[in-house]
C-alpha cells in the first residue's frame, strides 16, 4: 500500500439543490426553493478522500480554518445559479509541518491560492522530497522546476503562456488538462471518452489523485495519465464534488 502526504488549502464543499419557479418580483432574479443538500470535504480534502477510495494511506496537512464554498443548483437544469464562498482565506502553514514529510512514497501538493501555501514552502518540499505532485493556481516559475508533475488547466496554462519559456525543466513536467478535450502532455493529446457531464466541481482533484496512484504504482507517466482520466470520466458523471 503506498503512503501518500497531501498538503494544501482544503474547504467544505456544500451544495444546494432547490427549484425555480417564478422570478423575483423586487429584482430580475429567481426565487430558489431550496430542497436537500449535501456537504463534503474538498480541495486538498477531496485529494484525501479520492487516494482513500484508491487504497492508499493518506495523510493531511491543511488550514484549520473552514473555507465554504456553497453552491446553489437547479435541480431541472442542474445549473448552478449562485455560489457563495465564506472565510475564503486561511493563514499560512507552520513552518515546522515542512521538516517532518519524511516516509512518504509521494507528496501532491493542492495549492488553490487561499493563502496556506506560498512559493517558499512548495519549493522547499520540491527541493527536499521525491514523487512530488502539483495542482497550483500560482503563476509558475523558478520554484517549482523541480517538481516531478505539475496539473494545470488550460485557462491556467493560458495564464501562464508567456512565462513558461523562460523556465524550459518545465516543459516536462506539465500536464494541461482541457475539459471534454483530454489533456495535453509533452504535445501529445490524450482524448478522453466524451460522457454525459453533471458536474466538473473537483474533477481536478480526482484527475490529482488518480495521476499520483498509478504512478506510484507503475512509474509509466502514460499510463497514469490514461487512468487519471478513466477516474476523472467517472466522477463527471454524478452530483457534486464526488470521489471515483
Amino acid at each position: 500500500m503506498s503512503k501518500v502526504l497531501v498538503v494544501g488549502d482544503s474547504c467544505t464543499d456544500v451544495f444546494i439543490y432547490g427549484n425555480i419557479e417564478r422570478i423575483s418580483p423586487e429584482a430580475p432574479v429567481p426565487v430558489f426553493n431550496p430542497i436537500n443538500r449535501t456537504e463534503n470535504g474538498g480541495m486538498a480534502k477531496n485529494v484525501e478522500s479520492n487516494l482513500r477510495v484508491m487504497g492508499c494511506s493518506v495523510d493531511l496537512i491543511t488550514n484549520p480554518n473552514d473555507i465554504k464554498k456553497i453552491r446553489y443548483v437547479d435541480n431541472v437544469s442542474n445549473q448552478m445559479v449562485l455560489r457563495v464562498d465564506e472565510h475564503d482565506y486561511c493563514d499560512r502553514i507552520d513552518q515546522n509541518e515542512l521538516i517532518r514529510l519524511d516516509g512518504y512514497d509521494a507528496i501532491i501538493i493542492s495549492d488553490y491560492c487561499k493563502g496556506f501555501l506560498m512559493e517558499d514552502d512548495i519549493e522547499y518540499i520540491c527541493n527536499n522530497y521525491k514523487n512530488v505532485f502539483i495542482d497550483t493556481k500560482k503563476m509558475l516559475g523558478s520554484w517549482i522546476e523541480k517538481a516531478t508533475f505539475i496539473k494545470i488547466n488550460s485557462l491556467e496554462h493560458k495564464k501562464n503562456f508567456e512565462v513558461i519559456p523562460n523556465y524550459p525543466n518545465l516543459s516536462n513536467k506539465l500536464i494541461i488538462t482541457q475539459g471534454k478535450k483530454g489533456c495535453l502532455f509533452r504535445d501529445k493529446l490524450f482524448p478522453v471518452e466524451e460522457v454525459p457531464v453533471k458536474d466538473v466541481s473537483g474533477a481536478g482533484d480526482t484527475f490529482l489523485s488518480g495521476l499520483a496512484f498509478k504512478y506510484l504504482e507503475t512509474k509509466d507517466i502514460v499510463k497514469s495519465i490514461e487512468f487519471a482520466q478513466e477516474c476523472t470520466t467517472e466522477v463527471v458523471q454524478k452530483h457534486g464534488v464526488a470521489t471515483v
